[in-house]
């Protein structure tokens, strides 16, 4: 009999685990539910799109073992660690790296009992979502997590781990993964990217041209990086056209190993339109190192623009990442780095900060700009409005925060009606965590089909047009998207 555990260990008398049952996130009504099934029913099976993401190329390129449970499900989540850390427990425990070197947990097996001792932590969030999905469809797990069955659960996992099915790319082609991207920074030398065309993997695999560490005033090493950029493309950044000409250059280099689209994590969404003689002077103030952070806003609001422009040249996709205040613990990042938590999120204003590329090109054929946010505040008030109406603009998935069961609901509850279905760009799962990739597109679909339920038993939609709009949102909306073919 599959048995749950609830709150520290304890059994709560279900005959069977909630995230198993079939009926999890669908709607409450009788009749939508039975609607809702059908609509789930003809998308669960269908191949995975992920084509924004952040799992570590390596892993597909070498094709390796993990190295143990802890590596697979502990240390690459920042949405796992940051609840962790919240309760007081710390990352050396942990076992996270530190820039100093200093010693931290080494023993798997120690972190991972600490994880399960706290795992009770997670309840109510999607992390828990996602790591009880996991261990129920790859492994056979149906016990909750918890302090009871840690070693028991570690050594399933461990067990498993060697054999081929285990393996990264085996996993991609057990979730039906069609596409996968990873994101790599603009100095990355790809080479995980060249192996993979090497093996002939390129397509499955793709890159992402992320240009953060040459476009971000606010990077501390953003004047050596812009310097390493002009030696890697041979342009004469210290000239605009030249530091526009490299990124010609580096978008083309990521081209060659899969890359459709470009990404772009800022603070804000401004851009910015400067006449020649200014962005000139913008720049040399930069490589000079005499910016203040009015610099750093503005250089990164012409280079979006910037970046739009190149898009209009070369069709590539261009993602918009707004409205995270990243690295807000100062001790974290001095002692072991960024994406490990502590980023939040902040107001956003679409509207008038993308009014410059817009106003510039905004309207040309070839431009698709994909607009994320976590400013929930913006969905009906300007995200879907916008991609009503500009034809170069879509509304990227419910991220980060926001990639819930009750996050998707207030997304589709809320830009629907204004932007239609088919200004949406499907779903991605933007993680680092590679198992956590079918579970997070489950809940999407799962969601999409009990909306899309709900509105078929309101007479609000046809069942025959909900199934073909559930199929676009979960599988065909992300490939038109991004244009990937």
């Amino acid at each position: 009999m599959l048995k749950l555990l609830g709150e520290r260990g304890t059994t709560t008398g279900m005959t069977q685990p909630s995230h198993l049952h079939p009926d999890r996130l669908f709607p409450a009504s009788d009749p939508a539910r039975s609607i809702a099934r059908d609509l789930h029913g003809a998308v669960s099976d269908l191949p995975l799109i992920s084509p924004h993401g952040h799992t570590d190329p390596s892993w597909f390129a070498q094709n390796g073992r993990f190295a143990s449970p802890t590596a697979l499900f502990l240390t690459p989540d920042h949405y796992v660690l940051r609840m962790l850390k919240s309760r007081g427990i710390s990352y050396d425990a942990l076992g996270i790296p530190r820039k100093d070197g200093r010693a931290i947990e080494t023993d798997g097996r120690k972190a991972w009992r600490l994880f399960a001792d706290n795992y009770y932590l997670f309840a109510g969030t999607p992390s828990k979502t996602w790591v009880d999905h996991s261990l129920h469809a790859v492994f056979g797990i149906t016990e909750e997590l918890s302090g009871a069955t840690a070693d028991s659960i570690y050594d399933a996992i461990d067990a498993k781990l060697s054999s081929p099915e285990l393996l990264p790319r085996a996993i991609l082609d057990r979730f039906k993964v069609e596409v996968i991207a990873t994101t790599e920074f603009a100095l990355d030398p790809l080479t995980h990217h060249q192996s993979m065309s090497e093996q002939g993997l390129i397509g499955q695999v793709r890159t992402t041209y992320r240009p953060d560490d040459v476009t971000d005033p606010g990077r501390a090493a953003i004047v050596e990086n812009l310097h390493t950029f002009g030696e890697l493309t041979g342009e004469d950044i210290s000239k605009w056209d030249g530091l526009i000409n490299a990124h010609r250059k580096r978008r083309e280099y990521f081209r060659k190993y899969g890359a459709v689209a470009t990404d772009h994590g800022v603070p804000t969404a401004n851009t910015a339109d400067l006449p020649f003689n200014e962005k000139q002077a913008l720049l040399e103030k930069v490589l000079a190192g005499r910016h203040d952070a009015n610099d750093a806003e503005l250089f990164r609001a012409q280079m979006l623009t910037e970046m739009a422009l190149l898009s209009v040249e070369d069709g590539m996709v261009m993602q918009i990442h707004a409205g995270s205040r990243r690295n807000t613990d100062p001790l974290l990042f001095d002692e072991r780095g960024a994406d490990l938590g502590a980023d939040i999120p902040g107001p956003t204003d679409y509207v008038g900060g993308l009014k410059a590329l817009l106003g510039r090109c905004g309207n040309e054929p070839n431009l698709q700009i994909i607009m994320f946010v976590l400013d929930e505040t913006t969905y009906a008030r300007e995200l879907a409005p916008m991609a009503g109406y500009w034809p170069s603009l879509m509304i990227g998935p419910p991220w980060w925060f926001h990639d819930s069961p009750q996050g998707i609901r207030r997304y589709l509850d809320q830009v629907v009606e204004t932007a239609g279905f088919y200004n949406l760009a499907g779903f991605n799962d933007d993680t680092r965590a590679l198992l956590s990739i079918p579970a997070r597109h489950d809940v999407w679909r799962r969601e999409v089909s009990g909306f899309l339920a709900n509105w078929v038993a309101e007479n609000r939609l046809s069942k025959a047009s909900a199934e073909e709009v559930a199929r676009h949102l979960s599988y065909q909306a992300a490939k038109d998207a991004y244009k990937i073919t």
